[in-house]
C-alpha cells in the first residue's frame, strides 16, 4: 500500500531502556517495524533493584531490561547494541548516525534519559545507586530507620530533607557549600527534629563496602548509614542538535530537558521523546508509561500518512 524504501524502518527508538522498550513493544504489537539503539548504560545501573513496580518491585534493573527485550523481540523488534551520533531530516523521514553506521526512519522516538552529575565531593560517585541516593519513593524504605544524611546542592534540598524524615527520625542535613535553611524552612526542619550541620563536606567515608559517614573540612565525622544528595540532571540529547532539538533548563531548576507537548511530540515533526530526557524526576513505571503513549501517538500519525499515501496513490491511478 504504501511506497517505502526496503532500508527504512517504520520507527527508530533511541534509548534502550525502560522507557524505549515499552514504546518499542507497542510499536511492534502494532505491526509497526521498529529498531531500538541502545548504548547500554542505563541511569539505574548501580541500584540492586527498582522500586515502585507494580507486581516486579525489587526487580534488578538488568533483568528488567532483559527481560524487556525478550517480549520486543518476540513481537519481531529488533535492538542492536550502538550509539547514535547525529540525526538529520532526510526526505520525508530521517537518517540517524551511528558510531557503527546509520539507518533510515519514518519516526523518531527518543529515549535516552539523563546522566546525573554529582557534587565533587570524594567518596560520593564511588557510592551512587547504593547508600548515596537521591529518591525516597526509589529507595526510601530501603533505609528506613537508620541514619541518613541530605547533602545540600540548593533550596531543593531542605524539601529533599523533610521528605527522607517520612521514613526514618534520624535525619541530618549538611548546608555543605549552601547557605543554612531560614524562615519557615528553618522552623520545620527544627520541629521534625532535623538537625543542620554547617560547613563544607571534605569527603564521605565508607568501610567494608558501605557507606559510613560524613566528614568535614574541619575532619568532624558524623555517622551516616546513607546520604541523599539531589543531583544536577542533564538530558542526553546533544545528538538532536541536526534538528534543531536542544535541552534547556527545566522550570523547576533540576538541570535541562526536552521539551514535548502532553503526548510526547517535540517540536521537529516527527519525533517523540519520552522517560526521563523530558520529565526528569520520573521513575521507571511513569516513564515506561509516557513512552507506550507517545508510541501510541506515532503510530496514529503513521495510519494518517500511509491513508495519504493510498488516497495519492489511487488518484494518480484513476489519472493514468
Amino acid at each position: 500500500m504504501t511506497d517505502r524504501r526496503s532500508d527504512e524502518v517504520d520507527v527508530v527508538v533511541i534509548g534502550g531502556g525502560a522507557a524505549g522498550l515499552s514504546g518499542a513493544l507497542t510499536l511492534a504489537r502494532a505491526r509497526r517495524s521498529v529498531l531500538v539503539i541502545d548504548a547500554g548504560a542505563p541511569r539505574n545501573a548501580p541500584a540492586a533493584g527498582v522500586h515502585g513496580l507494580l507486581a516486579l518491585d525489587g526487580i534488578p534493573p538488568a533483568d528488567l531490561l532483559a527481560r524487556g527485550r525478550r517480549e520486543v523481540r518476540g513481537y519481531g523488534g529488533r535492538i542492536v547494541h550502538d550509539e547514535v551520533r547525529t540525526a538529520v531530516r532526510e526526505e520525508d523521514g530521517f537518517a540517524v548516525g551511528l558510531a557503527g553506521g546509520g539507518v533510515r526512519a519514518r519516526r523518531l522516538l527518543v529515549t535516552t534519559g539523563l546522566v546525573d552529575t554529582l557534587p565533587e565531593v570524594p567518596g560520593l560517585r564511588e557510592r551512587w545507586g547504593r547508600d548515596v541516593l537521591h529518591c525516597p519513593y526509589c529507595h526510601g524504605w530501603e533505609v528506613r530507620d537508620r541514619a541518613v544524611g541530605v547533602l545540600a546542592t540548593g533550596p531543593q534540598s531542605v524539601h529533599q530533607a523533610l521528605l527522607f524524615r517520612q521514613w526514618t527520625g534520624d535525619v541530618v542535613l549538611f548546608a555543605h557549600r549552601t547557605e543554612p535553611p531560614a524562615g519557615e524552612d528553618a522552623e520545620r526542619l527544627a520541629a521534625l527534629g532535623v538537625p543542620v550541620v554547617t560547613g563544607e563536606v571534605a569527603a564521605v567515608e565508607s568501610a567494608g563496602d558501605r557507606l559510613t559517614g560524613v566528614r568535614l573540612a574541619d575532619s568532624t565525622v558524623v555517622a551516616r548509614d546513607a546520604l541523599a544528595v539531589a543531583t544536577r540532571m542533564e538530558a542526553r540529547a546533544g545528538f538532536l542538535a541536526g534538528l534543531g532539538l536542544r535541552a534547556v533548563p527545566h522550570p523547576a531548576g533540576f538541570g535541562e530537558h526536552l521539551v514535548t507537548d502532553p503526548t510526547g511530540r517535540t517540536e521537529a515533526p516527527g519525533v517523540w521523546a519520552a522517560g526521563n530526557v523530558t520529565d526528569l524526576s520520573a521513575q521507571v513505571g511513569p516513564a515506561a508509561a509516557a513512552a507506550t503513549f507517545a508510541a501510541a501517538q506515532i503510530n496514529h500519525d503513521l495510519v494518517l500518512a500511509d491513508a495519504d499515501r493510498a488516497v495519492a496513490a489511487r488518484r494518480a491511478a484513476a489519472r493514468a
